[in-house]
């Protein structure tokens, strides 16, 4: 059918955005069929060579912080309860709130203006990155709380660890990142 379309909707941090495609075309940036199945080898490979100490690694602009787990074990921890939707049981995680970690490098703990531009990309050692606004881990405005948790339940994380990002608020934990190493302070245009 002429100038019949259908729309696609890419999610964004707060916003949709939506770009009209003529059915029976693809928009460059869809791949055509199924996607390509992941390179497992590749990241055990990655998950094999990486050092057991290597430090979590914070950006905000030029500024950066490393962190060991025994740099973050000094530090002081907050306990968090939550459900996890994978395996539907309650865990008692335990690590620095998230806040403690950007502010020394400048993250505004009272943020206004063209701060709530800001955004992180939290990535785990496999390559897994999410993206959390700026104001979800600042305690006064969001009510969840965002912890570099090492430990559950009163022990070590296991292949999870050394240093996992969890999330309360989280109907799912989707967001949460395993073996993680890297957290990047951006600012969308």
């Amino acid at each position: 059918m002429r100038g019949l379309h259908r729309m696609v909707v890419v999610a964004g941090i707060g916003m949709g955005i939506v770009l009209p495609i003529a059915v029976g075309q693809q928009h460059p940036s869809m791949p055509m069929g199924p996607p390509p199945e992941p390179d497992t080898s590749r990241v055990q490979q990655e998950m094999e060579t990486r050092p057991a100490d290597h430090p979590l690694r914070v950006m905000l602009g030029k500024k950066i912080a490393e962190w060991s787990p025994e740099k973050l074990a000094s530090l002081p921890h907050t306990a968090i309860t939550v459900l996890n939707g994978h395996t539907s049981t309650t865990e008692t995680y335990t690590g620095v709130p998230l806040i403690a970690l950007l502010e020394p490098l400048g993250f505004p703990a009272q943020p206004h203006g063209k701060n709530f531009r800001m955004y992180l990309v939290a990535e785990g050692a496999d390559g897994y990155s999410v993206v959390f606004a700026m104001a979800e881990v600042i305690p006064s405005i969001h009510d969840a709380t965002v912890v570099v948790a090492d430990s559950m339940n009163g022990k070590p994380l296991g292949s999870n660890g050394p240093l996992q990002l969890v999330a309360t608020g989280e109907k799912h934990p989707a967001r949460w990142v395993r073996n993680l190493t890297s957290i990047r302070v951006e600012m969308a245009h």
